[in-house]
């Protein structure tokens, strides 16, 4: 069974940083780009950052490109998301996913491109 597992969120003031960590289970770590995402207005999650399988290649959102860094461990089957200068506006429940390689796969900013999520951790950010 593949289960991803948020860790590392937390309070804190505004400026502040966290860093939070996706460990991977009952998968072969290496063969999936990942992905973190963080609740949108309504029924939708919103693209925080993305990393390709080898860290070739990385993806972040306008508002939180230069802050937040994402990062992975394949040998650890972690993935971590750097978060510095955070705002209030940061504060959410972080969920790390994982991509899925097929035709439909719209781009690593969709979240059709992902078929399993972790519970999340909370990020509480003060002002």
């Amino acid at each position: 069974q593949v289960q991803l597992v948020e860790s590392g969120g937390g309070l804190v003031q505004a400026g502040g940083s966290l860093r939070l960590s996706c460990t991977g289970s009952g998968l072969n770590f290496v063969n999936y780009a990942m992905g973190w995402f963080r609740p949108a207005p309504g029924n939708e999650r919103e693209f925080v950052a993305a990393i390709t399988r080898r860290s070739s290649h990385t993806y972040y959102s306008d508002p939180v490109k230069d802050r937040f860094t994402i990062s992975r461990d394949n040998a650890k089957n972690t993935v971590t998301l750097q978060m510095d200068s955070l705002k209030s506006e940061d504060t959410a429940v972080y969920y790390c996913a994982r991509y899925i390689y097929t035709y439909y796969s719209p781009s690593y900013a969709d979240t059709r491109s992902y078929n399993y999520w972790g519970q999340g951790t909370q990020v509480t950010v003060s002002s």
